[in-house]
């Protein structure tokens, strides 16, 4: 059975609306990893694919949300990186891990749409949540509240390339050799970007609050 884009729907995070897996297809009593549920999506289990998707559409969304700070672009590409998923499928072979796999697609994705759009550089619609524990203090909220802000000012002010490495290991977990291979470069290059992105944000973290 033939799976396709239908599968997502338009805002790219709600639930796949699908069908039921087909009627072969082996129910799963334990919890598979990421290779073995797109190996049995490879063959027909349409299940697997969902568990799947579902496993992985958070860290996924977050991760192009934060890189290209617009929704409907994150939306756009998210839409594309599972599609060009389910495309693969035929084709998918476990020679690394699914999510080293998953995020070298969202990279690609994210560095074409660049190319065809240079707007994304000046586009900083998204903002971070600010919304506090109801339980914190007004002056623990407005400390709490002034942090992430100057965390997203510096996110947004980190070259893409550092940016990338960093949400690449925050969001999506992925170690500094997983990050190598996700954007085409070396250890050495991987590791200088993720820690410059690091030592910039927390620097912008512990940056002290003028008072007056």
């Amino acid at each position: 059975m033939a799976a396709s884009a239908e599968c997502l729907t338009t805002t790219g995070r709600a639930p796949l609306s699908s069908g039921a897996a087909l009627a072969y297809a082996p129910r799963m009593d334990h919890v598979p990893d990421d290779s073995a549920l797109m190996l049995r999506y490879k063959d027909g289990d349409v299940a697997a694919f969902e568990v799947l998707y579902r496993r992985h559409t958070d860290p996924l969304y977050r991760y192009l949300l934060r890189l290209c700070r617009h929704r409907d672009t994150a939306e756009d590409i998210f839409q594309e990186v599972w599609s060009k998923i389910i495309k693969s499928r035929a084709s998918y072979r476990p020679t690394a891990k699914f999510s080293t796999f998953l995020y070298r697609v969202a990279h690609n994705c994210f560095i074409d749409h660049t190319r065809r759009d240079k707007r994304h550089a000046r586009n900083t619609e998204f903002k971070p949540d600010m919304h506090s524990d109801p339980g914190e203090q007004p002056e623990t909220a407005t400390e709490r509240s002034l942090a992430r802000e100057r965390l997203h000012v510096a996110l947004m002010a980190l070259p893409d390339e550092q940016r990338d490495a960093f949400l690449l290991h925050e969001e999506a977990g992925l170690t500094v050799d997983q990050i190598a291979h996700v954007t085409g470069s070396n250890r050495e290059t991987a590791k200088s970007r993720l820690r410059y992105a690091v030592n910039k944000l927390r620097a912008a973290i512990d940056e002290p609050t003028e008072r007056t």
